[in-house]
Order: structure tokens, then sequence, then C-alpha cells
């Protein structure tokens, strides 16, 4: 039988509106979550757009090569003429998903799961796109896990009952990813800026969604919809992952030589046992580098104190400072329980606090905190003499006793954040000791915190800190001193507000560099006019020996002339032609000539010296009648030249105005004559220099002048006139260094390259150098070289 003209059936998976729409007494309801959903998502989109040139400039501030910066500044201009599109579209996008909803006539978006064994049918592009988005997916799910599932109910009650298709739920993080993708498709953004835009998409989205549930839950129990839903996780056969700490069993009562610890401290005990003693597990190789896993990382750094202990307790562990129990009784036997220690902490942030604005100014020495902590716990103890620290919190106290020693030797930091950064020690190992998921997991806010100090410490600490930086994180340190008393979200409301201020502090200093970066290429541009200028004015006087006023004139005067209309017409007009030809036959005039030349001379004199009268007037320097007087010198200096009267022609000298153009380019005038010539370098200098012509932008120099050293940071470099812009931590320019000149100063000890360890945030930097600090001090042998 012929089905043609018979429409097709509908799919299986889409239902009609009768059996799947929305109930009429609710569409006010989802009406106002649709205008909630689209208010929140608009608000979150503008941020992603108000970060874009600020993620880029930094990106383009780290790229590899000039090819690659190019790419990161073309994209800011594409993504600001892309963006109010985009924008439509995603709205759009996540509109139209909604009113398919009401309808009935959802289709659920495809799993971004790519099959291993078809991902060759699948372009690698798309590849990467769909990781993105399941990634992005896969973070919200976990993290919306009861949320979400309280919200699917209850649109499914909305939905005439019918239970959402997985995936079907039209605020889910999938649709909402999926739109993003879709608003981007069409746009002729490469791979690489695509996946930057998502990762700032999935900053400033998807991980406001959680909030967003909350909200749309809210307002539906609000209405009366499933107001009692209870959340019933499903019950997980698997193992538990190993970034989630085990609950310890508490501990009740200590025994002499038993630790009382009841916290994470004692599950970290408990886990490296199970995994180094159990049977049939194989051992730790603790000669090997740092474990890249942080909870193997950090059973390694436990056993090696451990060990530590054991070989001599009083030796000196990172940054010089001895182990918390060096400073214990030796006859102790009897341990501290944890509330002790707490106590005991609280008493010494206490103190800290009612003294800190003096304080503040003089950095926390890891040493003396000990110390005192020892004291606190000998002064409030029933037993003085009689106890000691259990092992899990003397590996604890040391560990956070050595991340501070750390801090206080980084070279990168400046001083007084250094400074500042230590008395942050007392709050920190409560932390610890509460929480051992500090030394564990990256997001940690706690460690994110610091992290984020840290990092701006490096970047934006200079000399004079004018920018408020260090007042800042002073400011972070009080609040947490006086604020902190268990409760993590703190650290979490800390970093908000300081991340928001450095955001703010980036943005100005890369502004200011942005500027400084103009300013020097419009400089260079003037000095490459100057330089092509004043090599043409070389090649005219030769080995003519002229009279001092064309000399100078030609010199002084006439190489502006060049150079100003080398700018506006550029070197293969016309105009540069005869700019050329004044100036070679203004120098052959001032020399003695035949008869023949004579008879030339009088014929060029009227044109040249109306050309020569253009170009002074083009300078703007000169009045007429200071042009006149001047071309009078120069026809008088002729015809005393040409009459052999060199004597009168020395006598004519006039005073020349000041060049407009050297007063424009300032010190940058003289580089070119200050800096040393490439044949004239050493040959270790020669090849200082080549290495210099491949560096990249963001590398930071010391900079030796007399007994003051500064640092600064290669911003840009000339690839005509091979000068370097180098500007401080505020984004200021503070120097241009000719490469011929920054190679010598290289040869001489007065310059070096810096090596700035920027990869790795501070606290993982500082975790293995512990590591590797306590394999030499245990006897290990292993070092990475």
């Amino acid at each position: 039988m012929s089905t043609q003209g018979t429409p097709p059936k509908p799919p299986a998976t889409v239902h009609t509106l009768a059996s799947r729409g929305i109930q009429p007494r609710f569409g006010d309801l989802v009406q106002s979550c649709r205008k909630l959903v689209m208010n929140h998502l608009a608000e979150r989109l503008t941020l992603v757009f108000a970060h874009v040139d600020d993620t880029l400039f930094e990106c383009a501030e780290k790229a590899e090569n000039n090819q690659v910066q190019t790419l990161f500044f073309d994209a800011m201009r594409d993504i600001r003429r892309q963006r109010p599109q985009i924008e439509r579209r995603y709205h759009q996008t996540v509109a139209q998903q909604f009113a398919d909803f009401l309808d009935g006539k959802l289709a659920v978006p495809p799993s971004e799961a790519v099959d291993a064994e078809h991902l060759a049918l699948v372009q690698n592009e798309d590849y990467e796109e769909s990781l993105q988005i399941t990634n992005m997916v896969s973070r919200v799910k976990a993290r919306s896990a009861q949320s979400l599932f309280a919200l699917e109910q209850r649109l499914a009650l909305l939905n005439n009952g019918q239970k959402l298709l997985e995936d079907g739920n039209p605020f889910g993080p999938q649709m909402i990813a999926q739109a993003c993708r879709e608003a981007l498709a069409p746009c002729p953004f490469t791979l690489r800026i695509k996946v930057i835009l998502y990762a700032l998409f999935d900053s400033h989205v998807m991980q406001s969604l959680e909030a967003l549930y909350g909200a749309l839950n809210q307002r539906l129990i609000d209405a009366g919809v499933l107001p009692n839903l209870k959340y019933s996780a499903p019950r997980n056969t698997n193992p538990v992952p190993r970034s989630t700490p085990a609950p310890a069993a508490p501990v009740t009562a200590s025994s002499p030589g038993t630790s009382a610890v009841t916290g994470p401290a004692a599950s970290s005990v408990q886990t490296r046992e199970s995994r180094t003693g159990a049977p049939g597990t194989t051992p730790f190789d603790l000669n090997g580098p740092p474990p890249s896993d942080p909870d193997n990382l950090l059973d390694g750094l436990a056993q090696l104190l451990g060990e530590h202990r054991q070989r001599n307790r009083d030796a000196p562990l990172l940054g010089g400072t001895r182990s918390i129990a060096s400073f214990a009784s030796r006859d102790a036997t009897r341990t501290y329980s944890a509330a002790e220690l707490l106590e005991a902490l609280n008493r010494m942030q206490r103190a800290s606090a009612d003294e800190l604005s003096q304080r503040l100014h003089s950095p926390q020495p890891v040493e003396a905190l000990k110390a005192g902590l020892q004291h606190q716990l000998d002064s409030h103890s029933s037993q003085p003499g009689q106890q000691k620290l259990a092992d899990p919190e003397t590996d604890v106290i040391d560990l956070v006793g050595m991340l501070f020693d750390f801090i206080l030797d980084d070279d990168n930091l400046p001083d007084p954040c250094k400074t500042a950064l230590s008395h942050l020690h007392t709050p920190y190992l409560k932390v610890a000791l509460q929480d051992k998921a500090l030394f564990t997991q990256h997001n940690h806010p706690a460690r994110r915190l610091l992290n984020a100090m840290a990092q701006a410490g490096v970047l934006y600490g200079g000399d004079g800190d004018e920018r408020g930086l260090l007042a800042k994180m002073q400011w972070v340190v009080e609040r947490v001193i006086h604020g902190f008393e268990g409760d993590l979200r703190v650290f979490e409301e800390l970093l908000d507000e300081f991340s928001e201020f450095v955001a703010t502090l980036r943005h100005k200093v890369e502004l200011r560099e942005r500027r400084a970066v103009e300013a020097a290429k419009g400089r260079d541009k003037l000095l490459g006019a100057r330089q092509q200028a004043v090599d043409e004015i070389v090649r005219c006087l030769g080995s003519r020996q002229l009279p001092n006023i064309i000399r100078n004139f030609l010199e002084l005067t006439w190489a502006d002339v060049l150079v100003f209309v080398l700018l506006r017409h550029g070197d293969q007009g016309p105009e540069w032609q005869r700019a050329r030809e004044v100036a070679e036959q203004l120098a052959w005039s001032g020399t003695p000539l035949d008869a023949a030349g004579n008879e030339q001379l009088q014929r060029l004199r009227a044109p040249l010296l109306d050309d020569l009268r253009k170009g002074l007037e083009l300078l703007g320097g000169y009045h007429d009648d200071g042009i006149r007087r001047l071309l009078q010198d120069l026809v008088a200096c002729q015809y005393a030249v040409q009459a052999k009267q060199p004597q009168v022609a020395a006598k004519l000298n006039p005073a020349l105005p000041e060049s407009p153009l050297g007063a424009m380019l300032g010190e940058d005038a003289s580089l070119a004559t200050l800096a040393p010539r490439a044949a004239g370098l050493s040959s270790r200098a020669q090849a200082l220099a080549r290495e210099l012509g491949h560096i990249e932008f963001g590398t930071w120099f010391e900079f030796v002048t007399g007994e003051q050293i500064s640092t600064l940071k290669l911003s840009w470099f000339s690839p005509t006139t091979h000068n370097y812009m180098f500007v401080d931590h505020s984004g200021q320019r503070v120097a241009i260094k000719p490469l011929t000149l920054l190679a010598s100063e290289m040869e001489q000890g007065l310059a070096r390259i810096v090596v700035r360890d920027r990869g790795a945030p501070m606290v993982d930097r500082a975790l293995n150098a512990i590591y590797r600090v306590l394999q030499r001090v245990t006897g290990r042998t292993h070092e990475t070289r």
C-alpha cells in the first residue's frame, strides 16, 4: 500500500499536548518560574562577557609567540562584535526549550558522551566541545543532585504527573549548557577561544545553577507544589571515592601512648595504615618523586615525618624550624586531647587578635609559634611535663609550619606580603587539625584563599603598593583572625571579596600596561622613521666637508622634515623622494663646483629654496621672518663656498630652533646612540641577543642599578627598532632598552631573567617542596633534576 501523502507517526518519545500539557491552573506559576530563570541567566551571561576581555588579555600576555597573541587580541574584537547575536541566540534557545516543554514536545538534547568505538567518526573539535559540555553538566548534577531531584519531581506534577525524561528538565544543566553550544555554533571562533568561553560560562553560569534551583524549588513550595517532598539518595554500592574523606570513629577517652584526636587527622592515619599495612597491598614508594595524587602525597608526607621523628626529632625541617615534638618533655607519656589542643590554639588566636595591629608589620616566625603553642599547652595542663602531642597532630602542626616557612622563604613574594600571610598560621593550623582536606582538595576554601592571596602578592605586590593590595591582604588576615571559629564559610566569603578586589586591580594594571604598550608602539614608529631619516642624512653627508650651517641644518632640522614626510606619506611616494633629493642637492651645493655645476646650481636654486620653505613650514617651529633669514643664510653660504671663501661660510652659523621631534621622543631619542653596536658585542653578548630575540612577553627581569635592584616585566618589544619595553607590577612603563644594551647588561650581570614558578598554586608548590626536603632529611636519596 502506498504511504505517499500520509503524515509520519510521531516518535514514541514525543508526547502529545493532551497527554503532557501543563495544567491551566499552573499557568501563572510556570510563567513566574520562566521569568525567574530568564532573568537569572541574562544576568549571569552578562558576567561572562564582562570577563572576556580580561581573560583573553591575560592569555595573550602568556602567549607562546606573537601569532598566538594576535589570535587572542583578534578574538577580543570578534567576540565584542558577535556578542549581541550570541546573547540573542542563547536566550531564544532557552525560551524555545521552555515553550516546547509547555506544549509537550520538548526534544531531549542528545547525550554529549562519545563512545570510544565511534570516536573516529566525530570531528576532533566536535569531540572537544562535547567533552566541555559533558564536564560542565556532570559537575552541576553532582553538586545539585538534591535540588535537581526535587525540581524534576515538582515539574512532573505540574506536567500532569508525567515523569520527565532523562535530561528533559527545561531548566536542567544539559539544556542550559547545550543552549550555550548552539549559541556559539555559528561563530567562526577557534576551538581554543571556544574552550575559554566555555570555561567562563561554567564559572559564571553553570556554577550559579544551584542557587537558581533552590529559588525555583522555593517558589514551587510556596505555591503548594509538593511542599513536604523529601530527598532520598539512591543507594551506592561503589566504594567511596578517594577524594572523599571517610568519617573517623569517635574516640571517647585517651589512654597513655594513644591519640585522642577524633577528626580528619585520625582519618588520615587510618587511611595511611590501611594502604600501607594491609596484606596484599603495594608499599608506598618514598624514594620516588612526590605523588601526583593528593591523598598519596599526604600519606607520604606523614610517613616521612614519622621517620624524621624516629631518626632525630630535634633536627630542623624546611625553613630551619624544629618539629613541635622537640618542644615537649622527653619524659612525657600521656597525650593531649584534641579539645586541649584546640583550646590552646583558640587562646593564641584571641591573643593575636588583641594585638594584631602592632604585630602585622613584623613576620610571625614559625619557631616562635610552636614555642608559644607548647607554652599554652603546658601552662594549662593538669600534668605539666607529662603530656605530649600525639603523632597525627604532630604531623599536622609540623606540616602547616613548613607550609608557612615556605611562604616566608618564597623569593617570588614581596616581603610585606610574606609578613601579612605569616599571621594566618594559627587559624590555618586550626583548619588543618579539623579538616585534612586542606591538604588534599584543591577547591578547599581556605586553600583557595591562601593561594589567591599568594598569587596576587606575586603579580601585584611590588614596591610602594600604591594600589592597596597589601592593605587588602592585611584586612583579610584580620577578618580571618577575628572571625574564624570553625565555620569555613568565612573563607568562602573572604575569597569572593578578595577575588573581586584582585579582578578590579588586574583590570587597572592591564589597562595601564595596554596604554603603555600602545604609547610605546607609537613612539617606536616615530623612532623607526627617525632612524630612517638619520640614515638618509648620513648618506647625503658622506665624506663631504660641509660648512657648519648646512651640516647642522641637515642633521638637526631637515632630518625632522624627513620624519614627518615619512610618517605622513610613506617611503614609496613622490613626497619622500623629493625630500631626499632636497637633502642631497643642499649637501651638494655646499661643496666647490666647476662651471657646469655652478650653472646647474643656478637652475636648481629656486625650486630648492621653495621646497626648503615648505619643509620648514611643515615643522611648524619657524615664523615667516625666521624662514626667510635662514634661507638667505643658506644661499649666502652657497655663494661663499663657490667663491672659495670658506671663512665667510664659517661665520654663517645661526641658532636653529629645538627639534620638536626630540621633545616628542624625550629620553627615547637617545636610545640608538646609547646602545652598543651589534658588531662590537662579544660572542657571549651576541649569543644572549639571539636568545632575547625569541623571549616571550611577560618574562620578568631583575635589574641592578648601583645598590638598587628592581624587578620588571617585559611587556613588549619592537621587531623594527629592537627596543624592549619593561613595566613594573602596576603596569607602568619603567624602561626602554635596546636589544644590544640589554644583552650587554646581561653579560655584565646587571640584568638577569627571573624564573617565576607560576604554573602551580602556592600550596601545591609548597607541599611538593616539603616532600623533597623530608626525603633528604630522612636519608632518601631521590633528587629531581
